[in-house]
């Protein structure tokens, strides 16, 4: 007979044991509140999937180990210096890239430049970790002012799904997720994914790698409220100037939303 205190163990076994996230806010989980106070986002529901795939330990944690080191508002270059070094010091199973869109949306930017950077960063991870996985950018064109980027965004997405082919990386097709064009997707910024939205980023990521879900990424959406076009404009102009207006005189500052912030969890550690 089995030893009743033998902990339960997954009927499925997953390969990765330890996962490092790499990015800005879309992976640090902006607006998706965590249990600490904090934000959790679509990356800490990712490692929750693939810790549940793991065994669990005498000590209670899973047989697995996650570490995030997105900082809000990083653009590439950031992102290339402070976080990819990590990687190498830690040699996880699993890494996420994501990064270039903060550069994307700048005005002058060109998607074929940061796209050549992107893929040199990449090509150093897949050296550090045993598989690498990135994202295309979402699709704008239903987005107010960022619609108009959608052309140089959907060149970015080119580059990144050709890299990917050339390097053996796996790719979360944010672009194609058709439920996170619904407006509940999103917070009220329009700029971060609410938590619904940040939780089918974490199914779609996991189909990527292979991973089984319950839960589907396209579910469709309960019947939602039409506004009138009185009521939408005055939910854009209410928006732009609590959201648009201080995030555009950021830019013109210089600033960024991630000055002084520290990465969430920096250190691989259990779950």
């Amino acid at each position: 007979m089995p030893d009743e205190t033998e902990i339960p163990q997954p009927a499925t076994l997953l390969p990765f044991r330890s996962y490092v996230a790499l990015g800005d806010s879309f992976t640090e989980g902006l607006n998706d509140p965590g249990p600490d106070g904090g934000y959790a986002g679509w990356a800490d529901r990712l490692a929750r999937l693939l810790a549940e795939g793991r065994p669990k330990l005498d000590s209670g944690h899973y047989d697995f180990r996650y570490a995030n080191l997105a900082v809000r508002g990083r653009l590439l270059d950031q992102i290339v210096a402070e976080q990819v070094p990590q990687v190498r010091r830690m040699e996880p199973d699993l890494v996420s890239f994501c990064a270039g869109g903060n550069d994307i949306i700048r005005p002058g930017s060109d998607p074929d430049l940061v796209a050549e950077r992107f893929e040199a960063a990449a090509v150093r991870l897949r050296e550090s970790a045993g598989r690498v996985l990135i994202f295309t950018g979402f699709d704008t064109r239903d987005t107010p002012v960022l619609k108009h980027l959608r052309g140089k965004i959907a060149t970015y997405n080119a580059h990144l799904r050709a890299i990917a082919d050339r390097n053996d990386l796996a790719v979360a097709d944010a672009w194609a997720l058709r439920s996170v064009r619904d407006r509940r997707a999103w917070s009220e910024d329009r700029l971060h994914l609410a938590p619904e939205g940040h939780q089918r980023i974490a199914l779609l990521a996991a189909r990527a790698l292979g991973v089984r879900t319950a839960e589907d990424p396209e579910a469709p959406w309960p019947p939602a409220a039409v506004l009138s076009a009185t009521e939408a404009a005055r939910e854009n102009l209410q928006w732009a100037r609590e959201y648009l207006v201080p995030w555009v005189g950021r830019r013109l500052r210089g600033e960024s939303s991630g000055d002084h912030v520290e990465p969430k969890r920096p250190d691989l550690a259990p779950l």
